[in-house]
């Protein structure tokens, strides 16, 4: 089994979307999770930037992983240079699965 390209990933985002409701903000999951939350969190982190770079390239993208966090919800390579609604999906996974706990400023 191959990886998948940067094409095949992009392709299948609409897919992440329908399947996860990022894209139509109707994200739900375990303690409450939602679109709104994420967005907050967003704006808060990076003014909402999926470029965004902060604490000296520590943290990356529109919610400011670590690399360290982002290989945990199943990112590769680098958070900031992945599409915005990987970042949301990714996002989700985390707080879904270990709460606000990440983002202590902004959660």
């Amino acid at each position: 089994m191959r990886p998948a390209t940067a094409a095949e990933l992009r392709r299948s985002i609409p897919i992440l979307e329908r399947m996860t409701g990022v894209g139509s903000g109707m994200i739900a999951g375990a303690g409450g999770a939602s679109s709104a939350t994420l967005e907050a969190i967003a704006a808060c982190e990076s003014g909402g930037d999926p470029s965004a770079v902060g604490g000296g390239g520590l943290y990356r993208g529109k919610y400011q992983f670590t690399y360290e966090t982002w290989q945990s919800v199943g990112g590769r390579g680098d958070p900031a240079a992945a599409p915005r609604t990987e970042q949301t999906w990714r996002a989700w996974k985390l707080l879904k699965s270990h709460g606000s706990g990440h983002w202590p400023a902004c959660g």
